[in-house]
C-alpha cells in the first residue's frame, strides 16, 4: 500500500475516532441523504452503471432496497456481485462510499419487512396486459426482489464548517502553500463492519 498523500495524512481521522463515533457520522450522512447511487458492473463490456435508489433499509450496515426482477441491474449482480453504494450531500459536501456485495433474495418475510405501499408505483399493475394475474405490482409480485448488500469497507467525508468556511479553508492554503483540510476523512473496517453484524445477529 502506498503511503497516504498530504492532503489524505491531514485530513484522515480514522484513528481518532472509536468505531461509535465512526457509526454515528455515517449514521448523519445516511439519515440527510435518503437516495443513494447503486453502481455495478456490465457483464457485455465492464463499463460501470449507476442508478439512483433510495434503500429500504440500511439497518445494521446491511443495505437493502427493493427492485424489480426484469430491470437489467438483475443480470449485473448475478455476473458481477461485487457494487458501491454512494451518497452525496450537496448542502454540506458530505458524501460516503460502501464497497460490497449484493445478493438478490425473494424471500417473502423479508419483502414483506421492507414493503410500503408507495413502492407499487415503481413496478404497476400489469396483470390484464399480460394475462398474469400474479403481476399485480404489490409485494407478492414475482417481479419484486430484494437486493441486500452487505459491505467490505466504507469510507465517508464529514465538513467540519458550511460551504464559505470550507472555501475559506481552500482559499487560505492557496495563499498560505498549507494542505487544505475542511472536512475529515474516516473509514470504517471490515472488521468493524464485521462487529457490527454480529452484534446484530445476537439481537
Amino acid at each position: 500500500m502506498s503511503a497516504p498523500n498530504e492532503y489524505t495524512a491531514k485530513v484522515d481521522k480514522t484513528q481518532e475516532l472509536s468505531p461509535q463515533q465512526k457509526l454515528e457520522g455515517l449514521e448523519e450522512i445516511l439519515r440527510a441523504v435518503k437516495t443513494s447511487l447503486l453502481t455495478s458492473r456490465d457483464p457485455n463490456n465492464g463499463q460501470l452503471h449507476a442508478r439512483a435508489m433510495a434503500p429500504a433499509s440500511h439497518e445494521k450496515l446491511k443495505f437493502a432496497f427493493i427492485a424489480n426482477k426484469d430491470s437489467g441491474k438483475l443480470d449485473e449482480l448475478q455476473h458481477d456481485p461485487n457494487v458501491n453504494i454512494s451518497y452525496y450531500n450537496h448542502d454540506t459536501t458530505d458524501w460516503a462510499s460502501i464497497a460490497g456485495k449484493a445478493k438478490i433474495t425473494q424471500d417473502q418475510e423479508r419483502i414483506a419487512q421492507l414493503w410500503n405501499p408507495g413502492l407499487k408505483a415503481w413496478f404497476g399493475d400489469i396483470s390484464k396486459e399480460t394475462g398474469d394475474e400474479t403481476k399485480t405490482g404489490d409485494r407478492t409480485d414475482p417481479r419484486v426482489i430484494v437486493i441486500e448488500v452487505v459491505p467490505e469497507s466504507i469510507r465517508y467525508w464529514k465538513a467540519k464548517t458550511g460551504k464559505l468556511g470550507q472555501l475559506a479553508d481552500v482559499v487560505k492554503g492557496a495563499v498560505t502553500g498549507n494542505v487544505a483540510a475542511p472536512g475529515n476523512l474516516v473509514e470504517i473496517t471490515n472488521g468493524e463492519i464485521q462487529l457490527v453484524h454480529g452484534l446484530g445477529s445476537k439481537a
